[in-house]
């Protein structure tokens, strides 16, 4: 319409009142009082008895403004039920993402039915993809790949399955897969079962862009309706994103990327390789210095080759004792904290009933409390002081609980960490080369200190690998038992 008028072909605006016009009390105050007479064109609002042809009407800037103020109230009312909605964990996001259906029987509850139900013919595709990048096949290879094997794009199978185009399908080319969306299906917890609420946000109702939330602000809810991938490998994926993404002159990934950390300043240890450079001498250095100087660390060379080796060999050992002694690799594997969840387990049960007993409590205060404010028995600044005082000391007793609570699933996570190691073992016989595969099967982290002496061409770099059947941190049994044989396999090595 602004593109007729300026072009002289329109004469008269007719609307059925103001509103229909806009609701920006500005923008349509612009229109009115100054675009349409400055090309002489005619307004009338029929409801609001406007007719810029007798002259300014004086309310209706105040009709703007009204108009405005109510697209303002209503936007805040929205707000306020999306948000109450997304802290009860309900999905509140319209977008449906690929390799999922909506649930044609969610009501709103996801305690009824879930909000997302898998798509049996996307779901195998997002499936593969994440197996492909654990793997260690980088997004540029897969795109390649699902392109050859002509597998619809998201956005091309979105508008196939339903006839919308909002997400903008490139229908000539059906089977082109953008990095960007690989990256982002990769990246999305959606795929092991989690919503997440409060991602962006909008400034107001007037600004449309999309800004993204802090942390903070962000709500997760896990396991809200069926993972198409396990949580491990949703998490084994996010640690080689953690790492350098770029694939070498083949287009493999660095295996290593999420793994290997220095053991003294805790950042990531780089992969270093170029055209000029061997492939045997390809080397990893600490993050740390790379980024600070030797003043805050030191390098930490290592050449990947020998690295290979020592983790190949490490695990030819470790999973040959598992299959031949499973019993006595459970022992070995549960004596380092078997003392300590002893101790633990006594005092945290009775520990976790007391805090939940108390949050109880705290809950019939604040309601008598507040029930005491209503007729009028205690003071505003009474109530205020005392309100502030409870709540303090529940919010530090949720997290103390959630705490204990953490610590229990991981000790309970012990023994079924131990025998999936063993039965991962059986099944992974032969080892010929180090892989992506065997470390997201058998490592959880790679800790590499610095060489005993500087500069020394013989003096190995110690090594600690941490192993999946390892659940916490602090658990190094089987590791520092080995570390020194894991010396002097490297020195003979470098040798």
């Amino acid at each position: 319409m602004m593109k007729d008028i300026q072009d002289g072909k329109v004469g008269i605006v007719i609307v059925k009142d103001q509103s229909r016009l806009g609701r920006d009390h500005l923008e349509t105050g612009r229109l009115m009082e100054i675009t349409f007479p400055f090309y002489d064109v005619r307004f009338i609002a029929i409801n609001d008895g406007v007719d810029s042809a007798n002259g300014v009407n004086e309310m209706s800037g105040i009709r703007n403004y009204f108009n405005d103020f109510y697209a303002a109230d209503t936007s805040k009312k929205i707000r306020a039920v999306q948000r109450a909605k997304g802290q009860r964990g309900e999905r509140i996001s319209t977008v449906i993402p690929y390799g999922y259906l909506k649930n044609p029987e969610y009501k709103g509850n996801q305690k009824e039915a879930p909000a997302l139900i898998i798509d049996p013919e996307a779901s195998p595709i997002v499936k593969r993809l994440f197996e492909l990048y654990a793997s260690g096949t980088g997004i540029r290879k897969i795109s390649a790949m699902f392109e050859q094997e002509q597998i619809l794009s998201p956005a091309v199978y979105h508008f196939k399955k339903t006839g919308k185009k909002g997400k903008h399908p490139n229908m000539a080319e059906p089977y082109l897969w953008a990095q960007s969306t690989i990256r982002d299906i990769l990246g999305n917890p959606v795929y092991c079962g989690d919503t997440v609420n409060f991602q962006t946000y909008s400034k107001s109702n007037k600004l449309k862009k999309r800004l993204k939330n802090s942390p903070n602000k962000v709500l997760t809810f896990h396991d809200t309706h069926e993972a198409i991938v396990s949580r491990k490998l949703f998490d084994t994926v996010q640690r080689h994103f953690a790492g350098r993404k770029r694939p070498d002159q083949q287009g493999e990934m660095d295996k290593y990327a999420g793994y290997l950390f220095c053991g003294e300043c805790g950042q990531k240890l780089y992969l270093h390789r170029s055209k000029s450079l061997a492939v045997e001498k390809n080397f990893f250095q600490c993050g740390g210095y790379q980024t600070k100087g030797g003043h805050h660390c030191t390098a930490h060379y290592i050449r990947e080759q020998v690295l290979d080796k020592i983790i190949l060999h490490k695990l030819r050992q470790m999973t040959a004792f598992a299959r031949a002694n499973p019993q006595e690799f459970y022992e070995m594997a549960t004596e380092n904290g078997e003392a300590e969840a002893k101790q633990f387990y006594a005092t945290a049960e009775k520990e976790k009933q007391r805090i939940e007993s108390r949050i109880k409590e705290l809950d019939n205060i604040i309601r008598c409390l507040y029930e005491d404010r209503v007729c009028g028995r205690i003071s505003v600044e009474r109530y205020d002081a005392m309100a502030v005082g409870y709540e303090n000391e529940q919010a530090e007793l949720k997290q103390e609980l959630a705490s204990i609570t953490k610590k229990m699933n991981e000790m309970d996570m012990r023994e079924v960490c131990i025998r999936e190691f063993i039965e991962q073992a059986k099944a992974y016989v032969k080892m010929e080369k180090l892989t992506p595969e065997l470390l997201r099967v058998f490592i959880r982290k790679i800790q590499v200190f610095e060489k005993t002496e500087k500069y020394s061409r013989t003096a190995g770099n110690p090594i600690i690998i941490h192993f999946t059947f390892q659940p916490y941190a602090d658990t190094n049994f089987i590791t520092m038992n080995f570390r020194e044989e894991l010396l002097e396999a490297e020195q003979a090595e470098i040798v």
